[in-house]
């Protein structure tokens, strides 16, 4: 999934001489919390945030005193080093950029022109997508070797029962360096008996966990 089917297109902006009262107004309005600059002609020039913006106010107890704080305009407070991406950027590449940064909104740029955003929510719903949560599934997880094939093997098996993959993901065993834990979502909400026949050629699946039986 590439950016340009994630990001919202419909971006709230502002100009640098919008000023704080409005920058908040506008906030509060689209119920959003970050506001990307730009200048008459499209192109970034900053970004704010709902946390610059209280922190460029007057508190509650001070604000009736001095209303000029708020019409200070939002160039004085925006910050102007903005991390941005492309619409044909990666989902996944995406991910790693707001963590190693630590941040909440990345603005979309095309020839320096502003296109549209991009959230952690919009990163969290995508997550979802990308691993078929939101789709009626359940889960299945094999640990096995890390030599090549070993997927290919797995999802044969599970072909094997006319059951689709939704998607898979693959992480390192902490434990074993030489095992790989795959992670299916299947489309069947009865994985018992596909997780049965693993077991049975061999395979070390983690879940499901074999049902108890009654003694």
């Amino acid at each position: 999934m590439i950016v340009q089917d994630m990001m919202n297109k419909q971006a709230v902006t502002a100009l640098p001489q919008t000023t704080i009262k409005e920058a908040l107004l506008l906030l509060k309005t689209h119920r959003i919390r970050h506001l990307p600059i730009v200048d008459e002609e499209g192109l970034l020039v900053g970004i704010i945030s709902d946390r610059d913006l209280r922190d460029a106010s007057p508190s509650i107890f001070d604000a009736a005193d001095h209303p000029e704080e708020f019409q200070r305009p939002v160039s004085e407070i925006m910050k102007r080093d903005v991390i941005t991406a492309h619409s044909l950027d990666f989902a996944e590449d995406l991910l790693g950029v707001f963590y190693e940064h630590q941040i909440g909104c990345i603005p979309v740029l095309e020839k320096k022109k502003l296109v549209g955003v991009i959230t952690e929510r919009d990163m969290l719903y995508t997550l979802i997508q990308l691993t078929g949560a939101h789709q009626p599934s359940s889960h299945l997880e094999v640990k096995v070797e890390n030599i090549a094939g070993k997927l290919a093997d797995v999802a044969s098996l599970i072909k094997n029962f006319k059951i689709n993959i939704n998607s898979v993901l693959v992480y390192p065993d902490k434990q074993e360096e030489h095992q790989k834990i795959l992670v299916f979502r299947i489309g069947t909400m009865n994985p018992y008996r596909i997780a049965s026949e693993l077991r049975q050629n061999g395979y070390d699946v983690i879940w499901p966990q074999e049902p108890e039986v009654e003694r």
